[in-house]
């Protein structure tokens, strides 16, 4: 690995600041001060900057609670986003696998190794993901049942070139209702229910794929996923 990509992999130093910091002679390897950032340097070598040894810590999978306010980016608009809510070394190596509005709930996950990302997020992996839907007004259950069948007949929806995908809409009381979707358009929850003339008062993402959010988990809080969780999504 080059030695300034591994410098930036270890610390908060961009491409440009790395490169700084090594002409400026505050990096060593094995002892010696290196301003090549094409250096190769890898586990075996002792690489400090300032002093401070750096070491790889390899690819990192989070699964995050998201709550209210808080925006599924990498970049602040007018929201907090959910980088500021993980205190970890290098927080703005990772980023969302996917994404969920701001005034939508429920689990996120992140990471730092993109091609995982993608298998998450492929269009040809299909991958489910559940919400708990909270309706503005409340269905009987002929209407429920309307509702199961144009959610899995798709949805036409305004300014869309084809219909949604198939999805799972189940009535579970007569303002809740689990909605399962393996597409994710802008504002597809929404929007569908509001076809269908009602509204999403709350929206809380509950599973992605087999992941389901922990209930150990508070809002705001995350924890590194299991090897077998990160295992459901490697191939």
């Amino acid at each position: 690995m080059r030695l300034d990509k591994f410098l930036c992999d270890t610390t908060d130093l961009t491409r440009s600041l790395a490169k700084k910091a090594l002409h400026r002679g505050e990096v060593t390897v094995d002892g010696a001060v290196i301003k090549n950032p094409a250096t190769q340097v890898g586990e075996a070598h002792d690489v400090r900057w300032l002093d401070e040894t750096l070491t790889l810590s390899g690819n990192r999978y989070l699964m995050l609670y998201k709550p209210l306010g808080v925006e599924c980016t990498t970049r602040p608009d007018q929201y907090p986003t959910v980088l500021e809510l993980i205190d970890l070394p290098n927080v703005g190596r990772l980023h969302p696998v996917g994404r969920l509005d701001v005034d939508t709930t429920g689990i996120v996950l992140l990471t730092d190794d993109g091609k995982w990302s993608h298998r998450v997020t492929s269009p040809r992996k299909a991958c489910p993901k559940g919400y708990q839907v909270t309706l503005a007004s409340a269905l009987n259950a002929d209407e429920a049942e309307r509702a199961r069948r144009r959610f899995a007949e798709g949805i036409q929806l305004d300014g869309e070139e084809r219909p949604t995908q198939p999805a799972e809409f189940d009535w579970l009381s007569p303002t809740q209702a689990r909605v399962t979707l393996t597409e994710g358009r802008y504002h597809q929850v929404r929007r569908m229910v509001a076809a269908l003339g009602n509204r999403v008062a709350a929206l809380h993402r509950e599973s992605i794929g087999p992941l389901v959010l922990d209930p150990d988990l508070e809002p705001g809080e995350c924890r590194h996923l299991r090897p077998d969780e990160i295992a459901i999504f490697a191939e």
